[in-house]
């Protein structure tokens, strides 16, 4: 055992190492920080492992508003994601947060190299932990092994379908080497790492918990991977499906309601239900545990604190009153000419009500759910099609009809269109940053998205599929991260 490992991340857990806040969020600082045998329990081990979920986790306005020195972990990725779609927009065409649903990103865009930077936080911390695993008491070596690789396995799979080709590292980077963190790795190669990583954890996790890495977590993913790359394994990801569904530890909330306000009255925590798999946990009343997303999504003079964002779209809104049944008044509300998100509520809160501060709006303790078991079932039904244009098998009809039943919609369905399918994952998933990806796996985006952008007199064009490689990024590398065509 070496006694000097370099770190890469500024903390883990309990330690809290002085560095600079912009080298924090670089692939590779200028000046790496070195610990001396600091991993020397089975405690400090597990702390480090706990300090990849708060990278993940991210942290919030209400602890530090300067976006350009801060990692908001998953917080932002509605503004990747969701606001690109024909779901939602943000309610002004101001600042960098509004350049997204208008298709108007450039590389120097502060929310793209927070995120980018988040991911990678999160790699590194994997690859740390990885690195001191010998540490760990032997009995516990194997679930922390499984739980880093599921981490890094769940950054990659969100970096490498936002920005494609991406450096792909697995160890921690020496300060001397200064090719690996900014090489570009193939999709091929990275979805080879990422399929590896969760096959491992599959193999070793249990389903005790849906606030840490789990077997069905790993299954879920890696399912919707197998149905993302290029050539899809339609046979693994129904396989993956049908084994969270035979576990029995998962079933559908019989209130839609329920799946996000769920728990005590005081934290809504949205895993205290029966249908979450995998949720990245928050904590209200804790300023480094809690998130401020929730907040984002109304009006200031409600229970928001900015203008808003995720302002739904006229179309999702003829899309709910379509198939959206019981969903509908459970995910959005009008005010006027503005549709405005409710799933999040700060605390499950009353949307006419404003919070006593600005701080109770940022201070929220929504989970992120990550995956939950709707999702699966419909993957279920998408993978038994198998890219063909409808299907009418009996076990796809049977989890496509129970999503649809529990929205109160229960006409019996016989055939399965393409377009049903989108439709049906549109409405139970809308606002929980899924339609990017499935209009990318669907093989729609170009189609609809520019559609959306003639409607909504946006600039669409099919380089706008890919996020930007972060110009911070490119400049660190001296030139050798190259940058996505058309930026």
């Amino acid at each position: 055992m070496k006694n000097i490992k370099y770190l890469i991340f500024a903390f883990t857990g309990s330690l809290f190492l002085s560095c600079d806040t912009e080298e924090f969020l670089n692939p590779v600082p200028d000046s790496v920080v070195t610990v001396d045998s600091f991993f020397q329990t089975d405690a400090d081990v597990f702390s480090g492992l706990m300090g990849i979920y708060d990278a993940i986790q991210g942290v919030n306005d209400a602890t530090n508003s300067n976006e350009a020195t801060t990692n908001r972990g998953v917080q932002f990725e509605h503004l990747l994601t969701e606001h690109r779609t024909d779901n939602t927009r943000n309610a002004t065409t101001e600042g960098s947060k509004a350049d997204f649903h208008r298709y108007l990103v450039n590389a120097n865009n502060v929310e793209v190299e927070d995120y980018y930077a988040s991911m990678y936080e999160v790699i590194f911390r994997a690859n740390n932990v990885l690195n001191f695993i010998d540490i760990a008491d032997t009995g516990n070596q194997a679930r922390y092994t499984a739980e880093a690789k599921f981490l890094r396995a769940y950054a990659y799979f969100k970096l490498v379908r936002l920005f494609s080709d991406v450096p792909l590292v697995t160890e921690v980077v020496s300060p001397d080497d200064k090719e690996t963190p900014f090489i570009r790795t193939p999709e091929s190669e990275i979805y080879a790492q990422i399929i590896a990583d969760l096959q491992e954890a599959i193999s070793v996790l249990d389903n005790s918990n849906v606030i840490r890495a789990s077997r069905a977590a790993a299954q879920g993913i890696l399912a919707k991977v197998y149905l993302t790359q290029d050539n899809p394994n339609y046979t693994g990801a129904q396989q993956l499906c049908e084994d969270i569904v035979n576990s029995g530890n998962f079933s559908l909330e019989p209130d839609f309601n329920d799946v996000f306000y769920s728990g005590t009255e005081e934290e809504y925590d949205a895993s205290a239900n029966s249908e979450v798999i995998f949720a990245i946990q928050y904590i209200s009343g804790n300023q480094l545990e809690s998130q401020g997303f929730s907040a984002e999504f109304t009006s200031s003079t409600r229970v928001g604190a900015e203008d808003g964002q995720n302002i739904v779209n006229d179309n999702l809104v003829a899309d709910f009153a379509l198939a959206g049944g019981d969903r509908t008044e459970l995910s959005y509300v009008t005010f006027g000419l503005s549709n405005e998100v409710i799933k999040f509520l700060p605390e499950g809160s009353d949307i006419t009500t404003v919070p006593p501060s600005y701080g109770a709006g940022r201070d929220a303790g929504n989970d992120y759910i990550a995956l939950r078991y709707a999702d699966v079932l419909l993957m279920h039904v998408e993978a038994i099609m198998a890219g063909g244009a409808s299907t009418n098998n009996a076990a796809a009809l049977s989890s496509f009809q129970a999503v649809r039943n529990r929205a109160g919609l229960t006409d019996v369905v016989t055939n399965i269109t393409q377009d049903d399918l989108l439709l049906e994952r549109r409405v139970e998933l809308a606002f929980e940053n899924q339609r990017w990806f499935d209009l990318l796996r669907f093989g729609v985006a170009e189609a609809v998205l520019s559609a959306h952008a003639v409607e909504m007199d946006y600039v669409f064009d099919a380089r706008k599929l890919l996020l930007p490689i972060p110009a911070s990024e490119i400049n660190i590398s001296g030139g050798l991260l190259t940058q996505n065509p058309g930026y």
